[in-house]
């Protein structure tokens, strides 16, 4: 399943990445390299994330390796201990704390493109739907993630104040 998923994502990301011209223009001249995520702490009670590597093609996109070498020129470190956490980082926008070693200039590119890239779920459902149902699709997203955000938050406080 690990390997549909990772297809998928890489899906994903290039369709985010051809969204905006100056993200492959940025990633062109990187043919080749290879830019590795660890999630560190991830919790031993959760089925081990899928090797979370992706080569650079010539076109500025990315390629998924099942099975990267040792020797990737960027390693970006993302604290896992709480994934619940991190996916709504992700959903609201908000990048985690990053920990980038590896080329000074990559790791620099690489930033760039995760403060500055974002999925416009709006426009590819109004493409789909037309602009009426999109409006409405992105409105209740919104409304959910702005719930499980609400969740999460409240849920975290009671499990402090109960430690």
């Amino acid at each position: 399943m690990a390997p549909a998923l990772m297809q998928r994502i890489t899906l994903l990301l290039n369709h985010v990445l051809d969204s905006e011209p100056v993200a492959r223009q940025l990633l062109r001249p990187r043919e080749g390299v290879l830019v590795q995520f660890h999630l560190e702490r991830w919790p031993g009670l959760l089925p081990p994330p899928p090797v979370l590597c992706w080569r650079i093609t010539p076109a500025g996109l990315l390629e998924w390796e099942a099975a990267p070498p040792a020797s990737a020129q960027l390693h970006v470190r993302v604290d896992a201990g709480n994934p619940a956490a991190l996916m709504l980082q992700a959903l609201s926008g908000t990048q985690p704390p990053l920990q980038l070693d590896g080329d000074a200039a990559l790791a620099a590119d690489i930033n760039w493109l995760l403060q500055n890239l974002r999925w416009d779920v709006a426009a590819d459902l109004e493409r789909v739907l037309g602009a009426a149902a999109a409006q409405q699709l992105s409105a209740l997203g919104a409304a959910l993630a702005r719930g499980l955000r609400q969740a999460l938050v409240g849920g975290a406080a009671r499990w402090r104040a109960g430690s």
